[in-house]
């Protein structure tokens, strides 16, 4: 095994002192293992593949004398319970903030970075009587960082989870995006006021200002406006042809609600064609914008909004196995979840192993020094 250089040795004392920061909620008596230890190594654990406290409390015991070499652990591997008592009972924001803070504090400016904003649902992690359980996502779609998270208890939550996700993040200078859910008058306040721009989807039934939208931007396509600015590209791969075309038009005189949008300066369209074995599908989205007519950052957003869903999500569900996790004791989910998205935000930082998110995941199970590379990046 490598030494580990002193710069990787100040980082992991970074990380650390930050966790050392989140209040541990054991009581005296319980503390037979240290706080920092107990939640480094579930990190570790996660890093490896690792889905259960039982996992947690395999790889300590395997690695023990490798964790040595920088925790404590002067009562040894803890068992599972520890792990399971204490992700139930630490304070699910407090937690999640602080892993954000680490990541925020290690990653290069954000300024003009598409940040996406976007609900998960933890499947599997429901108590008797509860039929909801989730989490509203901040993902930096090009970093590939996690920014932040939010636990919402039931779907309507989301709409009061994200302003308070959007007044926690740094966001000057970015473009913050959301689906039709968190096209809310509220939300596109916070993202200015936050400094940053805003692409927001947005639905609704005829005589809602979605169907405004709808009906200028199609009159004005079908018209070929010179005003509008457009963009079309064509992808690929798999068997499918999918083109998308791009509209963004800055003529919004005519919006009834243009002055309750704060910031509004532009209305855009989107159309997906995609060609699978002969079949066509035609989808179209429209959206609310701070952007002044630029076809490319439009573009640029919107492209960037759907990454989330195989950058994190995909990760979440298909390598990390969450929609099977089934902690849900106290906020044993929520905390479980922030760990999950700090490791794929990791293992996306990588640049020395070149292999797919599952690919690093086994070499940090085989390879010591490259999980320890992994919390120092």
């Amino acid at each position: 095994m490598q030494k580990h250089s002193i710069k990787h040795k100040q980082q992991i004392v970074s990380l650390i002192s930050l966790l050392k920061e989140v209040p541990d909620p054991r009581v005296d008596r319980s503390k037979v293992h240290d706080w920092v230890d107990i939640l480094l190594i579930a990190l570790c654990s996660i890093l490896c593949g690792g889905t259960r406290f039982y996992d947690m409390e395999a790889f300590a015991i395997v690695r023990l004398a490798w964790f040595k070499t920088f925790l404590r652990l002067p009562n040894g591997a803890p068992s599972h319970d520890p792990f399971n008592r204490v992700f139930a009972a630490l304070d699910g924001e407090a937690f999640a903030d602080c892993l954000t803070r680490w990541t925020q504090s290690v990653r290069a400016v954000l300024g003009g970075e598409v940040v996406a904003l976007e609900g998960k649902s933890l499947r599997r992690a429901l108590n008797r009587g509860e039929d909801f359980r989730g989490i509203v996502n901040a993902w930096a779609t090009q970093s590939g960082l996690m920014l932040g998270q939010r636990k919402v208890r039931d779907k309507s939550n989301e709409i009061t989870a994200v302003p308070e996700l959007l007044r926690a993040l740094e966001l000057v200078g970015c473009i913050v995006t959301a689906d039709a859910m968190h096209c809310q008058k509220e939300i596109a306040r916070e993202i200015i006021e936050a400094d940053a721009d805003y692409v927001l989807s947005i639905k609704g039934n005829p005589g809602t200002p979605h169907q405004e939208i709808k009906i200028f931007l199609d009159d004005a396509i079908n018209r070929n406006e010179k005003a509008l600015a457009c963009l079309e590209t064509v992808d690929k791969g798999h068997g499918r042809i999918e083109t998308r075309r791009y509209w963004q038009s800055q003529n919004i005189g005519w919006f009834a609600d243009k002055g309750k949008w704060e910031g509004l300066r532009s209305v855009g369209r989107v159309e997906s064609l995609r060609e699978t074995n002969g079949q066509q599908t035609v989808e179209r989205r429209y959206s609310l914008s701070r952007l002044a007519c630029d076809i490319q950052r439009f573009t640029k957003a919107v492209r960037g909004h759907w990454s989330i869903e195989n950058q994190l999500h995909w990760v979440l569900e298909v390598v990390f196995g969450e929609d099977q996790a089934r902690a849900r004791t106290k906020q044993a989910a929520e905390n479980l979840a922030a760990l999950r998205r700090l490791a794929v935000s990791l293992l996306r930082q990588d640049k020395l192993c070149k292999p797919s998110v599952k690919g690093k995941l086994m070499r940090a199970a085989i390879d010591p020094d490259y999980l320890y590379h992994l919390l120092t990046f």
